[in-house]
């Protein structure tokens, strides 16, 4: 246990333990391809001020030789180093599909600890020529299927049986199912996850995943089955827009099973044309945009069992391998992440019910009924309704988002879809046999497999259902990229959206495998000529070359380093940042200045609550100005990448290029020497948190960013590009409470008005229920602007001091707001659990500070009779900000402060 927040509290003092051993960030991973992987743990202890001083990890090929002190693949020996996240494998090179068996010692200032647990990972297929299988499918439309710009394609089914003779000891299988799969073993589904692989642009990359398969397999007869689902890479809309919408072809299969037996021989059992398939199954058609039809009267029972009659089914073709280099996935796939019940069920009319789940989330509907065979039940799929009470689907656009299920009779039934995921709170139920019940549905929640490391609750009860609502809409979003939106025919992984969204999203999912891997998409999208699209995977051909959409690939990059410690995303893609970067200056600056952009401040609210985009320039930011800081403010995130790339040569280009940007910035947008360009409030915010202005003007211009923000009644005015700066930049220049009114308001436009409304999601724009349905999603993330960090970061006081990452050294000040009464915050960091949770009572505050082992805290209280857990304590003050500085170590802290006003 960790000490109590009141040391004056007597406990039994536990020893330093090490948990939570994890390589590449997952914490068993089967097939991975990295030939240097990083190991991370963390360190468990009661005592304070607890550091790491040395480790020792050793690996081997099996458990029993771990066990017996023999580490044959790596024996570190004693590192004298306090590192515990992401440390890199060191020992012999790594084979495909070798296992390896870990444990770490650590040492500290306190106690050692004893050897942790045993965990392990396995390889994937490192090289091409490993792959024994052949990729098999069917390349061409069934007679019942239309390939249109509403596709109609059925699932593909395909099996294969075989005998083992010999005791198994141990099985991998590896499989590519394109463009989505389910596995089965001997009649049992393989894995929990579902909708995998993870999307990619499959003419760049495709993901293959892989499982311990071992208790799958029986002595003897065996048997192997493969559904295929359509997925990204047979595309919703063939022949609909060549040139914006990217197809890949018919879906196809590449699959290798590995076994080892226990006298040392292996075998392989691989894709080809030996396989039986059929695409005369239950599922007629699965359609991301459209929705699943099942059809249970076609199904064949037993159908991935050794003794089903496969003599009726084809032989597969053998077909061309897509374009694109197969790559293990290093992101766990989407699951079923939480359930929903249904809050009420209404009747329209003598077939038709309407289901309300009492949330808005991505996934799909779980029914079970009863009825006579051939009965045809069709769902249909949408955010909110008409006053009516019917559908409002004008916001889906084409996307038709409905499911059909056609009963087998003769008992209860089951079913939910396998190959889709809609976004929605209500269903539209027809031809349900009886009177349905909330009894009768489930709402499953469908997202990428991620921990949930954030908590936060305050006083102000419209914050806590804004971040709530925010949670999930992040979490209807990650499909294992992440996308704008669920429900429409859209759902685009567009970069401007997570520029700074994905950090403040890192305080409540551990995001960090996802966003390494959306790094590759965007790498894969960038054209020979240095261009990266603004939708990565590129699914669509968008390439704007604006600056503010493209900026998430060095932006996100720095997030995972700052929050993970991910140094190697930085190095690995810093040779095409700097291609982009180089790119955009030789094409479009002028005169120092970047003349390219695209969106502009997207979606500031309009003066028209009808209107999507204002019109309005004295509400719009110049897009000259947007690029051009945003591009200033990239190169000095650059000059940092290039130290951690060991290219420090390049330093000097930044910093002189940066120079004469500021100089030609000023120039062209200071006005009347105290303020940017038409003074709107995203025109004055850029230049302060980017340091751009000039430092004799900085108070002015300060001074004209409030202003502004009096003259909208202190109501939001920023689109995407100024709300990803603006709740911080106003706390960092002396606002808080301007940040703290704008973070709760409950009138237009606002968060808090989207949960006046009724929202249970983010809103894509902040007039969303009243625009026009053309753009008007209800559960989008952008607007969410840097609203959760700030929560984080300055109202719990959670967040890396400037000189560390992974929060190794935590900065802990929070702003403590008038009208906000206390904040309870935990996160779970790389090195362990951070609390802090503060309450104020008139002049009195209380704060209970909880640091992991490994770790030390800066720590700022107001200046105050200060006591800790009763006993009175003294630290660096500083008269000028009236606030006291205390250095802590690892432990549990009660802090108290009299305030003198």
């Amino acid at each position: 246990m960790i000490l109590s927040p009141r040391c004056d509290l007597k406990i039994h003092e536990q020893p330093l333990s090490v948990t939570d051993l994890r390589c590449e960030q997952l914490t068993n991973p089967v097939g991975i391809d990295a030939v240097q992987p990083r190991l991370s743990w963390q360190l468990k202890s009661d005592q304070r001020n607890v550091v790491q001083t040395a480790y020792k990890i050793w690996v081997a090929s099996s458990k029993e030789l771990l066990d017996a002190g023999q580490p044959d693949i790596w024996n570190s020996g004693r590192v004298a180093s306090d590192q515990s996240v992401l440390v890199s494998y060191k020992g012999k090179p790594l084979r495909s599909d070798m296992r390896c068996f870990w444990k770490v010692q650590v040492f500290s200032n306190k106690k050692d600890s004893a050897w942790s647990n045993v965990n392990e990972w396995s390889m994937g297929l490192l090289n091409a020529g490993d792959w024994k299988a052949k990729w098999i499918g069917y390349d061409k439309a069934s007679p019942w299927d239309s390939v249109t710009q509403w596709s109609r394609l059925s699932a593909r089914y395909f099996r294969k049986t075989f005998s083992t003779e010999n005791k198994v000891q141990h099985a991998v299988l590896h499989i590519v199912g394109l463009g989505l799969y389910e596995l089965y073993l001997n009649g049992k589904k393989v894995g929990d996850q579902v909708l995998a692989p993870a999307p990619t642009d499959y003419r760049k990359s495709v993901m293959y995943n892989s499982f311990d398969v071992s208790a799958y397999l029986n002595s003897g007869r065996n048997a192997i089955g493969v559904v295929l689902g359509n997925g990204r890479f047979f595309t919703m809309r063939q022949n609909y827009k060549p040139k914006k919408i990217n197809t890949f072809g018919f879906p196809k299969l590449l699959l290798q099973l590995e076994i080892t037996y226990a006298n040392g021989s292996r075998e392989w059992i691989v894709s080809d044309n030996s396989w039986k398939f059929t695409a005369d199954g239950p599922i007629r058609t699965n359609n991301e945009y459209d929705g699943e039809e099942y059809d249970a009267t076609k199904e064949f029972p037993g159908w991935a069992t050794a003794l089903f009659d496969d003599s009726k089914w084809r032989e597969p073709e053998l077909v061309k391998a897509p374009d694109g280099e197969i790559k293990a996935q290093m992101t766990l796939s989407m699951k079923v992440m939480d359930s929903i019940r249904p809050k009420n069920i209404s009747r329209l009319n003598d077939s038709v019910y309407i289901l309300d789940l009492g949330q808005n989330f991505a996934g799909w509907l779980r029914m079970k009924v009863k009825g006579p065979r051939g009965q045809r039940i069709q769902l249909r799929f949408a955010e909110s309704l008409k006053p009516d009470g019917t559908l409002y689907t004008a916001n889906l656009r084409d996307a038709r988002v409905t499911d059909v299920y056609t009963l087998k009779g003769g008992g209860e039934e089951q079913w939910q879809p396998s190959f889709v995921y809609h976004g929605f709170r209500y269903v539209e139920i027809t031809g349900y046999p009886g009177i349905p019940s909330v009894d009768d549905f489930t709402g499953l929640l469908i997202s990428d497999q991620m921990a949930i490391t954030g908590k936060l609750e305050t006083s102000n009860a419209t914050l806590n259902q804004v971040l709530k609502n925010a949670w999930w809409g992040i979490a209807s979003n990650y499909k294992g990229m992440p996308v704008d939106c669920p429900q429409r025919n859209e759902r685009q992984p567009w970069l401007g959206d997570r520029t700074q969204g994905a950090l403040g999203e890192s305080f409540l999912f551990n995001n960090a495998t996802l966003y390494a891997k959306w790094l590759d998409d965007i790498q894969d999208a960038q054209t020979q000529e240095g261009a990266i699209p603004d939708v990565a995977p590129a699914f669509w051909n968008y390439y704007s070359d604006n600056v503010t959409w493209p900026a998430a690939y060095i932006l996100v990059a720095d997030m995972l380093y700052q929050q993970y410690g991910d140094r190697q995303s930085v190095v690995k893609h810093y040779p095409s940042m700097k291609k982009w970067m180089e790119y955009m200056q030789r094409r479009y600056m002028k005169e120092d200045l970047v003349t390219k952009d695209k969106y502009g401040d997207w979606c500031v609210p309009p003066e028209s609550l009808e209107l999507i985009r204002s019109k309005d320039p004295l509400r719009n930011t110049n897009g000259v100005l947007l690029a051009t800081a945003y591009y200033y403010h990239l190169l000095n995130v650059m000059k940092r990448f290039a130290m951690l790339a060991g290219k420090p040569e390049d330093i000097s280009v930044y910093d002189r290029l940066a120079n004469r940007v500021k100089t030609a910035f000023n120039k062209a947008f200071l006005k009347n020497e105290d303020h940017y360009d038409n003074n709107t409030v995203t025109a004055n915010l850029l230049p302060l948190y980017f340091g751009l202005v000039p430092e004799d003007r900085m108070a002015v211009v300060k001074e004209q960013l409030m202003q502004k923000l009096k003259q909208d009644n202190m109501h939001i005015s920023t689109g995407v590009i100024g709300t990803q700066w603006l709740l911080r930049g106003l706390t960092k220049y002396g606002y808080p409470d301007a940040a703290f009114a704008l973070a709760t308001n409950t009138t237009y436009p606002s968060w808090g008005y989207m949960v006046q409304q009724g929202a249970t999601t983010i809103w894509e724009l902040w007039n969303g229920n009243t625009a026009s349905p053309q753009m008007n999603s209800q559960n989008h993330v952008m607007l969410l602007g840097d609203l959760i960090t700030w929560s984080f970061e300055d109202l719990a006081g959670i967040q890396s001091a400037p000189e560390s990452v992974a929060l190794k050294k935590i900065r802990m000040q929070p702003v403590f707001i008038k009208g906000l009464n206390n904040v309870e915050a935990s996160y779970q960091s790389p090195y362990g659990i951070i609390k802090s949770s503060w309450k104020r009572t008139g002049n009195e505050l209380e704060w209970s500070i909880e640091i992991p082992p490994n770790t030390t805290a800066a720590v700022t209280i107001p200046s105050g009779r200060i006591t800790e857990s009763g006993k009175p304590l003294k630290g660096a003050v500083d008269v000028k900000n009236n606030t006291t500085r205390l250095e802590l170590g690892s432990g549990r802290y009660f802090l108290k402060a009299i305030l003198a006003h």
